[in-house]
């Protein structure tokens, strides 16, 4: 009984005037910054769809939430240092059939990130792996990773200049906790035998902590040439690397190239087309 008296006191028997400008700032008190600012015209659209006190909470809470995901995602894509405007969706299968579909599809889903796993996308220049590793980290800031994506010669700067740091500082580091790092154009150049213990180090830390994705030019058998040749250095790094690994080969022609040839192309076709049209001009027919 006493608990009954205490509910009707704290309820109000006749609803009163909506104060709108009360109700926004206890959202934002809430932290519900969207919901707050669009709070008058959300009122409005229950008004006019007959939503109900339930119906429109509902719909508030779930506009909330989905700004929320819109604002993590940019602010991992931001963090993470990926490039922009390379996604699965505007990757050319067609043109590169050396690459399943099927597959990075299952690893768009980043089951192999939850299990630390590694992948390695090797091939010539051109074919589309910083493509495909710029967006599977898209994919995984999506999903909830953390992600830090490097050029290779950007990162190696970053390890020496935290050469000297205690390992409880080198462990909060961004290439160090990041749930995937991405290490961009291996092989190209290769590392001093101090950059390729520095970079062992990174490798043996991450190892079974966080995912690395390494695009190179260089299939698996040459990878001794990046690292100063020190055979011992490479299967060291070789082994955590491969260790319930994914690994791609691409074979096939440059994007870069077929860009290049479409360009002479229509270059020659305008030349013709202009050469068409002097020839009738100079000579015109009847």
């Amino acid at each position: 009984m006493t608990v009954n008296k205490r509910l009707t006191s704290v309820l109000p028997v006749k609803a009163g005037k909506v104060d709108v400008d009360s109700l926004r700032s206890r959202l934002e008190e809430l932290g519900l910054t969207f919901a707050a600012e669009q709070l008058p015209l959300l009122l409005a659209e229950a008004v006019q769809e007959d939503l109900g006190p339930t119906g429109l909470l509902e719909h508030i809470l779930g506009l909330e939430s989905e700004r929320r995901e819109e604002r993590r995602v940019r602010m991992g894509l931001r963090l993470s240092g990926l490039p922009t405007g390379q996604t699965i969706a505007n990757f050319d299968f067609a043109f590169q059939p050396s690459v399943e579909r099927s597959r990075i599809e299952a690893l768009a889903t980043c089951a192999w990130i939850v299990k630390q796993r590694s992948l390695l996308l090797l091939g010539p220049p051109g074919v589309g792996k910083t493509h495909l590793a710029i967006a599977l980290g898209v994919r995984a800031v999506e999903s909830g990773f953390s992600v830090a994506f490097y050029r290779l010669e950007e990162l190696l700067y970053l390890l020496g200049n935290d050469e000297q740091v205690s390992p409880g500082r080198l462990r909060r580091k961004k290439y160090m906790k990041a749930g995937l790092l991405i290490v961009d154009e291996m092989g190209f150049q290769p590392l001093s035998r101090q950059d390729a213990n520095r970079f062992f180090r990174l490798v043996s830390y991450r190892y079974g902590r966080g995912s690395i994705c390494i695009t190179s030019n260089k299939a698996i058998r040459e990878w001794s040439e990046m690292f100063a040749g020190d055979e011992a250095i490479t299967a060291a790094i070789l082994d955590r690397l491969l260790h319930n690994s994914h690994v791609l080969s691409i074979r096939g022609r440059s994007y870069r190239l077929r860009e290049l040839e479409d360009l002479l192309q229509q270059q020659d076709t305008s030349k013709e087309e202009k050469g068409v049209a002097m020839e009738h001009t100079v000579n015109p027919t009847s």
